[in-house]
Order: structure tokens, then C-alpha cells, then sequence
């Protein structure tokens, strides 16, 4: 049987972590793997993370099965941290919820849900995106169209190609957004945009799939939730995938949420008696630990604000970052103007280099960044900086 299969190439990311690990360059510096990275270089565990493991590790008396909606807590936890405390789609209780391995799985299980309720259905998604929404929702036998996003040129949102693309999306198709800080080019909807696109579904009759990986890493956890928030108290359905892998530091413990917004109870119940179906079928039961360590920091008031200031922190740390590479950047590079991004948010950009010179930089300075020269900001430290920019100064120069 197995015979049949071939060997396939490594995931780009993960080669380039491989690339970057054999490396024996003492300035060597890694832009490519999406994590958050503090200024020692590590991925840390956050402190309100480690309070929460030693209040799980002392009160915890049993390691049976996590219930199949998720660990007792967390599914209120996320809902609040998503829609707010007093959202009215929450007072009416046309809010499905089940926790997910992650935000992927967050993502497939939607994706599977899509399929049961309308097979085949389109999915819209914008260009660029991130690298694994297509396998995540094209393998569970969605069809996938793009709408134009990002212009690469000027570097900004091309708002306008955007709005007129969704303008032929037809009622029944689902058109996937980032909350905030967009990944992979650090550009994001406005609330004045996210009010357009809202008036747009609701006349279109299109669905907005919603991808919250990054709450609280762009401009503040309440800030970057406006887009999700907005259309679940405007629209009759919304389907949102939410990931603690960034905000909570908890990448290894695959902690996410899958909500769903339905047109009232009635449905909100049969979605997720129908989202179980789908769970049982995907993995059984979801993991426990990172669940449990949000909901225990959720419900303790002196953890959830430790857990704030952690990612204020964090947040503020990749702001500066940018703001420091722009400006070796212009001492580097006057000729060019790379103030796009200090305006970006998150930990994306793309620095718009050609596939040669992102090759250039890897072999002559290893610096590593994926070939279409997306950066990941948090990856960077104050101490190579100068590096980073004197090294594209030379590359674009010849």
C-alpha cells in the first residue's frame, strides 16, 4: 500500500528552522518561524501562566476525559475574551462554542462544520494569507477563491480592489478575514472598514469567517477584537476561530476555540450539538492543560491582570522593533522608504525583497525569512538590528 507514496519536501517554515538550527554563523538571525520570541531569543512562558500551573498542579485530582465542548471555564473564558462581557449575541444565546486543539484545529473543525451544512461551499480567502488555510479548509472539501488584499507596491491594504471583489461574492459563500494584525503583511481593516465589509454581508448575504490568532498583539485586546465583535452583534451568522497560542504564550499545549454565531438559541443549540458530531469524528475529546491554565487565569482577577500586563508588554516590545528597524533601515537604505512597517502591526511584515535577494541574505548573512520576504518582527532583538538593515543595505545595492 504504502509503496504508492513519495517523499515529500520539508514545510517551508519548518526547513527553515532546520537551515537556521545547522547554522554556525555567530550573527545568525531567524525571521522566518511565527513565534513570539522575547529579548533573549526564547519563547518565554508567561508568568501568569506559570501561577496558574502551580494552582492546576495542587488542586487538579484527576486526568479524565476533558468534557467534548471543552475544560469547565474555558468556553466562557473565550467568549467573554472574544466578544466582550455584555455582548447582546451572548445575552441571546446565539453564541456555539467548543474548544479546539489550537487555532488550527479551531479552523478544520470549522471548516468540516461548512461542509456538513453546505458541501463544496466557497470560501474566500484573502491574498496573501496565511500559508495553511488552504490545507486546513481546502482538504476538508471546501473550494477556495481569493479577493485581493494587500498591495505589495505601496505596501498598504488595497481597501477599495477588496471591497469591490467581495461586491460578487454570492449569498451562501463564506469570506474568510484576520481579526487583527494580519498575517502574513501586518496590514489591518480599520473600524470604519470593518463597518463596510459588515454592510456588505448583510447585504450580500455572504458569511464572514473570522481567524482571531493574534487579540491583544496589535493595537489592544479590545481594539483588536472590533471586527469580530461588530459583526456578531450585526449579522445573523458568524463563524470565528480563535488560537492562545500567541496571547497566552501556550504554542506546545495547541489551546483555541471555535465559535459560532447563529440566527438565535434554536440554532445556536443545533450548531453545537452538530460541532460535538463533527469533534467526535475529528479527535474525540480536546487536550485539557492550556484550556484549563486560561480559564484558571480567567477567573482569577490577579492573574488576568498579570496576564495583561505580560502581553501589553509584548505587544509594546514588537511596536518598538518595528519603529527601531525602520529607522536603520532609512539610515541604511535612505533611497528607499520602508516607514510601512512602523504602520503595520503584529509580528508580520513583508520587507519586499525579491526571492533572489531573500536567497542572498541567507547564504552571505544568514538572515532567514520565507522567499517571499515575510519577516517576523518578534524574531529580532535591539542588538541586531544594524545587522538586519546593513545586510539588505548591501543586498539591494549589489
Amino acid at each position: 500500500m504504502f509503496a504508492s507514496l513519495s517523499l515529500l519536501p520539508n514545510d517551508p517554515i519548518l526547513g527553515l528552522s532546520i537551515a537556521f538550527q545547522r547554522d554556525t554563523h555567530p550573527n545568525k538571525v531567524d525571521l522566518g518561524v511565527g513565534v513570539y520570541r522575547n529579548a533573549s531569543g526564547v519563547t518565554p512562558v508567561m508568568a501568569a501562566v506559570r501561577e496558574a500551573e502551580q494552582w492546576l498542579l495542587r488542586e487538579e485530582t484527576s486526568k479524565g476525559y476533558t468534557p467534548p465542548d471543552g475544560y469547565p471555564g474555558s468556553n466562557q473564558a473565550v467568549r467573554e475574551l472574544a466578544l466582550g462581557l455584555d455582548h447582546p449575541a451572548l445575552a441571546a444565546g446565539r453564541v456555539a462554542t467548543v474548544q479546539t486543539p489550537g487555532g488550527c484545529g479551531a479552523l478544520r473543525l470549522a471548516a468540516e462544520l461548512v461542509q456538513r451544512a453546505s458541501p463544496g461551499a466557497q470560501v474566500w480567502v484573502s491574498n496573501p494569507t496565511w500559508a495553511n488555510h488552504g490545507p486546513l479548509l481546502g482538504n476538508a472539501g471546501l473550494s477556495l477563491k481569493e479577493y485581493p488584499y494587500y498591495d505589495f507596491e505601496r505596501h498598504t491594504l488595497d481597501f477599495d480592489r477588496m471591497l469591490a471583489a467581495l461586491q460578487t461574492v454570492p449569498a451562501g459563500d463564506i469570506v474568510l478575514l484576520h481579526a487583527a494584525c494580519h498575517n502574513p503583511c501586518g496590514a489591518d481593516l480599520t473600524p470604519s472598514q470593518w463597518q463596510q465589509v459588515t454592510d456588505l454581508a448583510k447585504a450580500q448575504g455572504f458569511i464572514p469567517f473570522i481567524d482571531m490568532a493574534y487579540q491583544g498583539f496589535g493595537e489592544g485586546l479590545e481594539e483588536d477584537a472590533c471586527g469580530p465583535r461588530l459583526m456578531a452583534k450585526q449579522l445573523p451568522e458568524v463563524v470565528l476561530a480563535v488560537s492562545f497560542s500567541k496571547n497566552f504564550g501556550l504554542y506546545r499545549e495547541r489551546a483555541g476555540a471555535l465559535l459560532v454565531v447563529g440566527e438565535g438559541r434554536s440554532q445556536a443549540e443545533a450548531v453545537q450539538s452538530q460541532l460535538l458530531s463533527v469533534a467526535r469524528g475529528l479527535y474525540s475529546m480536546p487536550p485539557a492543560h492550556g484550556s484549563a491554565l486560561v480559564a484558571t487565569i480567567w477567573q482569577s482577577e490577579a492573574l488576568r491582570e498579570q496576564w495583561r500586563e505580560e502581553l501589553a508588554e509584548m505587544r509594546g516590545r514588537i511596536q518598538v522593533l518595528r519603529q527601531s528597524l525602520v529607522g536603520a533601515l532609512a539610515k541604511a537604505v535612505p533611497e528607499r522608504d520602508f516607514g510601512f512597517i512602523a504602520r503595520e502591526r503584529g509580528m508580520f511584515s513583508f520587507l519586499g525583497l525579491s526571492e533572489t535577494e531573500v536567497g542572498r541574505l541567507q547564504r552571505d548573512f544568514s538572515i532567514y525569512m520565507t522567499d517571499n520576504s515575510r519577516i517576523n518582527v518578534a524574531g529580532l532583538n535591539q542588538d541586531k538590528v544594524d545587522y538586519v538593515a546593513e545586510a539588505v543595505a548591501r543586498v539591494l545595492n549589489g
